[in-house]
């Protein structure tokens, strides 16, 4: 008995930190760079204010993982819009044209700052990076997989170095360097090719 009480607390609790996480990817995106309210938030999932520093500690450290959430939903579509080319060259293209076109960068970027000046969040961040790291491999792995294509380094060097590239153009545009990422190849950042093409 004492057992089956135990698991419905921890169901009961992992149902809060999805809600509370679900909310806030959603104010975020329905204000790009206003700033949310614990209040807010919680009226928005149905919780209590303090819920927020029971199960995340900080609303920051919450904000880290509802940036995460947004940019690995985002990645999905991604794959969806990869999947689609009909060769490389366009799959490089149109992937990271959509990439930096995601509404959940602006977040992660303000996420991956926050990380910079509040040391006890790096942990957090660095387990969304290193499963959308993993994520984009498998993906790429199975389409290369599937259509014959190669590519020029590992696919986890290739993965981690596209996402480095597209993340680092927002956080230099989002400081204030010249430019925008409209100026970036980031295209270029991917060497995925099909037989076709020649060796560069």
């Amino acid at each position: 008995m004492e057992k089956k009480r135990t698991e419905a607390r921890r169901d009961r609790g992992r149902a809060t930190r999805r809600r509370l996480i679900e909310a806030t990817a959603r104010l975020c995106k329905e204000r790009p760079g206003a700033e949310v309210s614990v209040a807010e938030i919680a009226n928005a999932a149905g919780a209590f204010p303090n819920q927020v520093t029971y199960y995340f500690g900080s609303k920051d450290s919450l904000l880290v993982h509802a940036a995460f959430l947004g940019l690995l939903h985002d990645a999905r579509r991604i794959e969806r819009i990869g999947r689609h080319a009909p060769d490389a060259a366009t799959f490089r293209r149109n992937v990271a044209r959509a990439v930096l076109a995601m509404p959940s960068l602006p977040s992660v970027a303000r996420a991956l700052a926050a990380a910079i000046s509040k040391p006890d969040l790096a942990p957090v961040v660095d387990r969304h990076l290193q499963l959308l790291f993993r994520q984009s491999e498998r993906y790429v792995g199975q389409l290369v997989d599937a259509r014959g294509w190669g590519s020029r380094r590992p696919l986890g060097v290739e993965a981690r170095t596209f996402w480095s590239t597209a993340l680092g153009a927002v956080l230099l545009v989002r400081a204030g360097a010249h430019g925008t990422v409209a100026d970036l190849d980031l295209a270029g950042a991917l060497t995925i090719h099909d037989e076709a093409e020649p060796l560069r």
